[in-house]
């Protein structure tokens, strides 16, 4: 076993992480089963996030492990370009199984969230395009979203510094987002207020022509901005001005899939039907790298009009449905059916938001945002010094109560998986109670 300090820290360039104070004190972890990771001296640490909102059915599930084994020793790869192998389309027929709707008939693989983004993206161009709507090539996304970090997922999106050094693409627009703590804060599930934030599309659509837009893109509940629920009736207006416009309606459910919510989909929890849907994480819950995309019929069919021998979309990865991968999201899509997870989810999170609204006047907070089996709670910025709080915490919380949270600027967001028990989440309660008012 290395101790952190034979490990040489010095040559890895860790995503979105301040890397100079992570290697003046790592925060490592070496193993993880069931709740827990360990660190690499053997202590167990809490997971409050699911990884990165991703391992849904908690960690090491054996019979995923398994699952993955078999089929290194099967078959460790196969092209995904004009050829195939059984497992791609059998992990699309599983998830056939869960999707909102009937019309939801063809899944596009990716390897992460960020790319199911981009694709879904051109295939919104493309298909206004195949169907004769060539004016359509404006792609609407809302401010403080977070589509991965592609290009085309970035200009979407709506993070500032996620931006700040990079060209972006042109014909690209934004709704307003729905952060409002002066009429929701500490809300409990979708505020009550803001259901008219809505209709900043119409803005955007008499800005630009309700025919000049291909496609808009919103997360059900924006995740790692921090959590934000949307307000009743929100997502149903803006499906029924797309709807009335004609322009296609994407949901990213890269973070809400597979349980989140305690329903397979947001979609399904809002009762709300999207055209298309993006998603990744807990597809394999985090085991292997996957994402993918969701279409309806007509849109796929739409590219299938041309000769049946040329290609009828140029887009696709080496590691498009990729072996182990594809045995992965079956496997884990298995798992969530056979254990119950997603109404374990929902049957848990009126005491998850019980606990997590306990912690109402702890410290420096401002709000507690919680649905389902999510949590956001945010703290006042310190002397402007915006994150510095959060950030603090995070460490804390590791180094000394062994308690994994995810922070975005001053938010700390929980996504805890989902075979979470009750003494786990006052657990985290307790620790955070402990913790935030230290800072």
């Amino acid at each position: 076993l290395m101790t952190d300090q034979q490990l040489n820290l010095e040559h890895l360039w860790m995503p979105f992480s301040a890397n100079r104070d992570f290697k003046n004190a790592p925060r490592l972890m070496n193993e993880a089963k069931g709740m827990y990771y360990k660190k690499p001296d053997g202590t167990e640490v809490l997971d409050g996030t699911a990884g990165l909102w991703c391992c849904n059915a908690g960690h090491g599930n054996e019979k995923i492990v398994s699952a993955i084994q078999e089929q290194a020793a099967k078959m460790d790869f196969a092209p995904s370009f004009q050829m195939g192998h059984p497992l791609g389309f059998q992990a699309a027929q599983k998830l056939m199984e869960i999707v909102p709707a009937d019309d939801f008939q063809n899944v596009f693989f990716t390897n992460s969230g960020s790319e199911a983004v981009d694709t879904v993206l051109k295939i919104a161009l493309a298909y206004q395009q195949h169907r004769g709507e060539n004016e359509r090539t404006i792609l609407v996304g809302r401010e403080r979203a977070y589509h991965g970090v592609g290009f085309g997922g970035i200009t979407v999106g709506g993070l500032p510094l996620n931006k700040k050094y990079f060209t972006l693409l042109p014909d690209v627009d934004h709704i307003c987002h729905t952060h409002d703590l002066e009429h929701n804060a500490f809300s409990k599930g979708e505020p009550e207020w803001g259901e008219h934030l809505a209709n900043d599309l119409e803005r955007i659509i008499e800005k630009h022509g309700g025919q000049q837009i291909a496609a808009v893109i919103v997360e059900p509940v924006a995740g790692s901005t921090g959590v934000l629920v949307p307000p009743k009736g929100y997502l149903k207006r803006l499906r029924e001005i797309c709807t009335k416009h004609d322009i296609l309606l994407i949901f990213d459910e890269v973070i809400t899939g597979f349980g989140r919510l305690g329903k397979p989909f947001a979609a399904q929890y809002f009762d709300v039907e999207p055209d298309m849907i993006t998603c990744a994480k807990g597809l394999t819950s985090g085991t292997v790298p996957m994402g993918a995309v969701m279409v309806k019929k007509e849109i796929y069919d739409a590219f299938q009009q041309g000769n049946p021998k040329s290609i009828d979309l140029f887009h696709g990865y080496t590691y498009t449905a990729h072996p182990l991968a594809a045995v992965a999201a079956i496997t884990a899509l298995e798992v969530y059916i056979e254990d119950g997870l997603f109404d374990r989810a929902a049957v848990l999170a009126p005491y998850w938001e019980e606990a997590l609204h306990s912690l109402q006047g702890v410290g420096s907070i401002i709000d507690i945002r919680t649905i389902g089996l999510m949590a956001g709670i945010e703290m006042e910025p310190r002397d402007n010094n915006v994150g510095e709080r959060g950030y603090d915490i995070f460490c804390d919380a590791f180094h000394n109560h062994n308690l994994l949270v995810r922070v975005t600027a001053d938010t700390v967001a929980l996504s805890p998986p989902l075979i979470i028990e009750k003494e786990h989440i006052d657990q985290i309660v307790e620790t955070l109670k402990k913790i935030i008012p230290n800072h």
